[in-house]
């Protein structure tokens, strides 16, 4: 597969979220975890809560920012990715889910929205 510009940034923007995560406090459990129907960026762990992290980067505020991204569809696809991540992880069934969405702005500017979703998992 080659690498363009596009997923050179996004890969950026995501080892950037996790160190700003990490310094946190939050631990780190998986990266980029793949399934047919959605990815997930990046798995933590904050206590014995599991959260699931959609890292949004958006170089030019033109076209709305990193947040307004976080379309309905791109929703479902990341809500069903953490569903089929809990079904094949052992143990994770049992813990509190949240998902968190990291926005890095044009001026790279971190904002981080926790339980962007709400109770929907």
């Amino acid at each position: 597969m080659r690498v363009t510009p596009a997923m050179r940034r996004g890969a950026e923007a995501e080892s950037r979220a996790l160190a700003w995560l990490k310094a946190r406090g939050l631990k780190f459990v998986a990266r980029n975890v793949r399934y047919r129907y959605g990815e997930i960026d990046l798995v933590m762990r904050e206590g014995d809560t599991l959260v699931f992290v959609e890292v949004r980067y958006r170089s030019r505020s033109d076209y709305g920012g990193a947040l307004e991204s976080v379309n309905a569809a791109k929703r479902a696809r990341i809500e069903r990715a953490v569903r089929l991540y809990v079904a094949a992880t052992p143990g994770a069934d049992g813990r509190a889910l949240r998902i968190d969405v990291v926005a890095i702005g044009p001026e790279e500017d971190i904002e981080w929205i926790r339980n962007a979703f709400g109770e929907t998992i």
